[in-house]
């Protein structure tokens, strides 16, 4: 099942508006992982930054062709190995991943999803205990350039409620301000 609309700029708009290993370094996801998996990578934005400082697997899971195929080449013209495209229905069929087996999971800009707290729960049945959810949505504000309708764009608020319901917990010193457009919040497994 294929995410909402999601107003997504060009790539070239899209990468203007991010550093990705800065974004990665201010979730505290720049050191110490091992496996991590990427619901809905995209244009690979976050793939590589992320692939440079885990030292097992990035999962990059989109279910549009076109993507896989992007984030693919990307990762062989950079010599990346350590990341493992993967075309698949994650909302559909989940991420087909081992429970407690990732240190982290990102959910950047799908959570506007019509099931955003599935979303959430596949991403804690995956992650080891204390595993870290870092999500990113666009802010809630009708003057960004792009980005979901505002009668689906999370709040940050909505999302942290989401992330309790799911079984995360949530700290609000983990609760970033991504300029110009975006915010960030970071969940963790509890360890039982």
């Amino acid at each position: 099942m294929k995410v909402r609309d999601s107003g997504m700029p060009d790539e070239e708009m899209w990468d203007g508006f991010f550093e990705p290993a800065k974004v990665l370094a201010t979730f505290g996801l720049d050191r110490g992982l091992q496996d991590l998996v990427e619901f809905g990578c995209g244009y690979g934005t976050f793939t590589l930054a992320a692939a440079a400082i885990a030292s097992g697997t990035v999962h990059a899971l989109d279910i549009e062709p076109e993507m896989t195929a992007v984030v693919q080449k990307k990762c062989l013209d950079a010599g990346v190995q350590n990341v493992k495209v993967t075309l698949r229905d994650f909302v559909a069929t989940g991420t087909g991943l081992a429970d407690n087996s990732m240190d982290a999971a990102l959910l950047f800009n799908i959570l506007h999803h019509e099931e955003p707290v599935a979303l959430m729960k596949e991403a804690l049945r995956v992650l080891k205990p204390n595993g870290m959810l870092a999500v990113i949505h666009w802010n809630y504000d009708p003057t960004t350039p792009r980005g979901p309708a505002m009668e689906i764009r999370p709040r940050p608020e909505q999302c942290i409620e989401w992330g309790k319901e799911a079984g995360f917990n949530f700290n609000e010193r983990n609760r970033y301000n991504l300029p110009p457009h975006h915010y960030g919040l970071l969940f963790r497994k509890p360890f039982t």
